[in-house]
């Protein structure tokens, strides 16, 4: 951080080595305002800030990259979209000319929009009016899918199952998303044993891409149990973070967070919510989420570490929110990090989602995720991930009895209102009734979810996966076994 020699951005990748992500924040934003600005060297300053939580400088920089061309836009409306300024895109979009509104990708940007809103009929029409201009586009008939029900005979279905023919020459990103929405196209028909193949061909085109390491997940599960015990927890410096910034919601993808993060939302004392991943970011610090990272940060000479810690983290849910108020945290993937979190900030709570595993298995191999969860895109992996991460729920349940609370998805659909009480109380919360009947509509949704979101809450999705139950044999072998 002192070589004055070295542009802003090599300086900020310095800092991160040392662990000093605030000190690489500083540097990226001298390198947008002073720094050489010129077009080859802002890509990476808005990747790098997008990396540590500085989502601000990171659309900033994108938009100094910006050509002014529409390709250029897009990479910024889609960073806006993706880091919970999407009204704000949208709007932008809307001062275009009327002709480019109607440019086809501009169009399937106003879909993912109007998704993400859950104004599934606006997305629905502005699909069809790229699709028009662009009937090939796999990624727009994936998105069209995920909006829809299909039923027999539908022309949007024998459209897909026309395309499914020249799918095999497409870029591997397009053709896997276009199997997993022609998967559902297939599913909501009735084709079960078609539909599996569909998703089985879209996630091993995903898995060959991205690999996941199941053994280096379960070594590290069963380190941070052993490593992270009661007594030793209590020998890192204590946290002076006072402030209850958010209400943790966890568990496994598609277990139920979504509807607990919506019922909380509809509290009048919370602002807002999101899957937000920062956590971790905010570890940055420790070169690491071993214990033994953890005991030398908490050794290094600061008044407060671990409330450096909690206020960096807090300092990254403003900046995403811009406000000061009480959010949800529906950070998935948590595990490894759980005893941090709680020893940095020791008023925080989490609600955390348990569903039936087989339920889970299914509804994760079937989603096409947009980032991450590379352990998602076969069966056995899926059970690998799964068994590790029961061992991790186990342990911190054993830690932290009182500050998690175990939300069963199954009990929380047939009771609504009786959770929703248990969550107030849980999250201290005065109490408000109805939270389960408040409309979620309107909200930004960012997740694999946002189809559900404005539906009722009911139990229709309990036994989801019994259609598909021969099919998840391999599941069951190895997460039983």
């Amino acid at each position: 951080m002192n070589d004055s020699s070295k542009p802003y951005f090599f300086q900020a990748l310095d800092a991160l080595r040392l662990g000093d992500r605030r000190g690489a924040a500083v540097l990226l934003g001298r390198q947008l305002r002073e720094g050489n600005t010129a077009q080859k060297n802002l890509p990476p300053v808005s990747q790098l800030a997008a990396h540590i939580g500085e989502i601000d400088l990171a659309i900033d920089a994108s938009r100094q990259w910006n050509s002014g061309s529409l390709q250029s836009l897009l990479g910024v409306w889609a960073l806006m979209g993706t880091y919970g300024r999407a009204a704000e895109a949208l709007s932008e979009i809307g001062r275009l000319p009327a002709s480019l509104q109607e440019h086809p990708s501009v169009l399937h940007v106003r879909g993912t929009i109007a998704t993400q809103f859950g104004r599934f009929e606006e997305a629905q029409e502005l699909y069809r009016r790229m699709l028009a201009k662009s009937p090939g586009s796999l990624q727009t008939w994936f998105a069209l899918a995920m909006v829809k029900t299909f039923t027999p005979g539908d022309p949007d279905f024998v459209a897909m199952a026309e395309l499914e023919k020249t799918a095999a020459t497409a870029p591997p990103d397009a053709r896997s998303a276009f199997y997993y929405g022609f998967g559902k196209a297939l599913e909501d028909v009735g084709e079960i044993d078609r539909a599996f193949g569909a998703y089985s061909q879209g996630a091993a085109i995903r898995r060959a891409q991205e690999p996941f390491d199941t053994q280096a997940h379960r070594l590290a599960a069963e380190q941070i149990i052993r490593d992270f015990t009661p007594a030793n927890l209590a020998g890192l410096t204590p946290s002076a973070f006072e402030r209850r910034r958010s209400l943790f919601v966890t568990g496994l993808p598609r277990s139920g967070t979504t509807l607990t993060e919506q019922m909380l939302v509809s509290h009048s004392a919370v602002a807002e919510g999101a899957e937000l991943n920062l956590f971790e970011t905010a570890l940055m610090p420790l070169l690491g989420n071993s214990y033994a990272n953890a005991a030398r940060y908490s050794e290094s000479g600061q008044a407060d570490p671990w409330g450096d810690i909690a206020r960096d983290y807090a300092h990254l849910v403003d900046v995403h929110f811009r406000s000061p108020e009480l959010v949800v945290d529906k950070s998935l993937g948590q595990g490894l990090v759980i005893g941090l979190l709680l020893h940095s900030m020791p008023e925080a709570r989490i609600a955390w989602l348990r569903r039936s595993p087989e339920d889970v298995a299914f509804s994760c191999f079937k989603t096409y995720f947009t980032t991450g969860l590379k352990w998602t895109c076969s069966l056995t992996d899926i059970a690998d991930y799964m068994r590790a991460e029961e061992r991790l729920f186990d342990h911190w349940r054993s830690v932290f009895p009182d500050r998690i609370l175990v939300v069963p998805y199954e009990e929380l659909v047939a009771a609504p209102a009786a959770w929703s009480e248990k969550l107030q109380q849980h999250f201290e919360l005065p109490f408000e009734p109805g939270l389960e009947k408040t409309s979620r509509s309107g909200r930004s949704i960012r997740t694999a979810s946002v189809g559900q979101v404005s539906e009722p809450i009911s139990t229709s999705r309990i036994g989801g996966s019994a259609a598909f139950e021969r099919h998840l044999q391999p599941f069951r072998d190895r997460y039983y076994g």
